[in-house]
C-alpha cells in the first residue's frame, strides 16, 4: 500500500518560515492524527504534499511520487482541506459528478459515496442550501470517490452532529482496517483519541513527536490514583510514611501523583484504612499534547489583571 512521506521539508513566506524541515512518515493500516497549534504549520504541510503549494526545499511525496505527477490522482488520493470549496449553485450529486468524469470514475460510485456519507436524500438539493455538516459529508463522500489508498482529512469533525462524530469515528477505523494511509489534522484531542494509533505533532513548523498515541500519552503523563477514605488523616499519614503525596481535592477526593493504583491498594488495605474509592486515573491525550504544545502556541491567552475599583 501507499505511504506518505515528508523529508526535510521547508516553506517560507516573505521571510516566515511555516514548515521547518519536516520529516515524517504517513503510513498504511493506521489512522495518524495531525495535531499542533494555530499556525504550527499542519494546513501548509497537507497543502504541500497535495501540490497546491511548492516547497521552498524538501519533498513530499504519495507512494514514492510528487502529488502533481500522479495520473488521475483522485484515485490514489482522496482529501478534503475546504468543506466550503464545492461550487454553491450545483447539487451535491453534479459535484461529485463532475469529480467523477474528470477522473475516469465510473458514475456508479458517486451514487455509493452519497449513499455511504447519508446525503442521498440531499442530492439533488444545491450545495449552497446544506449546512456545515452536509457540506463536511460532501467533501468526505468526494475524498472517497475514487477509492483511493491514501486519504487526508483537515477537521473532518467540523460541524458533524454527534450521529456524524460517531460515524467519522467508525469510518476512518475502517479505513485503516482496510490497509489505507489516513491522516487526520484535528484540534479537537477527544475527539482524536478516539480513532488516531499514532500521532504527528508539530509546533511552529516544527516536529516536535511522530509516536504511537498511547506512548505519547504515557511519556508525558505520569499516573495519577484517586482515593475516597472516611480516614483522611490516617490516609494521609500512611502515604507520608511511604514516600508519597495526597493532595486533598475540592471535590472531596484525593489524589496521589506518580503512584500506581495496585501499589495504593495494597498499601491501604495491609493499613487497614477504609477506602470509599480506589481508581486510577487515565491521562488524556488533552494533557499530554497540552504539556508538549504550552511553548509552542502561537496565541495565548492570559488572565487579566484586576481592575482597580473607584472608590
Amino acid at each position: 500500500m501507499t505511504s506518505i512521506e515528508v523529508q526535510a521539508l521547508t516553506k517560507e513566506y516573505g521571510g516566515r518560515r511555516a514548515v521547518d524541515r519536516l520529516t515524517f512518515s504517513v503510513l498504511p493500516g493506521r489512522v495518524t492524527g495531525f495535531l499542533g497549534p494555530n499556525g504550527a504549520g499542519k494546513s501548509t504541510t497537507m497543502r504541500l504534499v497535495l501540490g497546491l503549494d511548492r516547497p521552498t526545499s524538501g519533498t513530499a511525496t504519495v507512494g514514492g511520487r510528487p502529488y502533481a505527477t500522479l495520473q488521475e490522482p483522485l484515485r490514489r488520493v482522496g482529501a478534503l482541506l475546504d468543506a466550503q470549496a464545492a461550487h454553491g449553485s450545483r447539487t451535491g450529486r453534479d459535484h461529485l459528478r463532475i469529480l467523477a468524469a474528470a477522473n475516469r470514475i465510473a458514475a456508479r460510485r458517486v451514487e455509493e459515496v452519497l449513499a455511504e456519507t447519508g446525503l442521498t436524500s440531499v442530492a439533488r438539493h444545491r450545495v449552497k442550501t446544506y449546512s456545515l455538516g452536509m457540506r463536511q459529508r460532501l467533501g468526505i463522500a468526494a475524498a472517497l470517490l475514487g477509492d483511493p489508498e491514501v486519504i487526508m482529512l483537515d477537521e473532518p469533525s467540523n460541524g458533524l452532529d454527534p450521529e456524524g462524530i460517531i460515524w467519522i469515528r467508525q469510518l476512518l477505523r475502517r479505513l485503516a482496517e482496510e490497509g489505507r494511509t489516513v491522516l487526520v489534522s484535528s484540534h479537537l484531542m477527544n475527539e482524536t483519541a478516539s480513532f488516531a494509533d499514532h500521532l504527528v505533532v508539530l509546533g511552529r513548523g516544527r516536529l516536535l513527536a511522530d509516536t504511537p498515541m498511547r506512548e505519547f500519552i504515557h511519556a508525558r503523563v505520569q499516573p495519577r490514583v484517586r482515593i475516597r477514605t472516611t480516614d483522611p488523616q490516617a490516609l494521609a499519614s500512611l502515604l507520608t510514611e511511604h514516600g508519597h503525596t495526597a493532595v486533598e481535592e475540592t471535590e472531596g477526593h484525593w489524589t496521589v501523583h506518580h503512584a500506581r493504583v495496585d501499589d495504593i491498594g495494597r498499601l491501604l488495605s495491609a493499613a487497614g484504612v477504609p477506602i470509599l474509592e480506589l481508581a486510577a486515573e487515565e491521562a488524556t491525550l488533552e494533557q499530554a499534547y497540552l504539556d508538549l504544545t504550552a511553548e509552542e502556541t502561537e496565541f495565548t491567552a492570559h488572565p487579566s489583571a484586576p481592575q482597580p475599583q473607584e472608590a
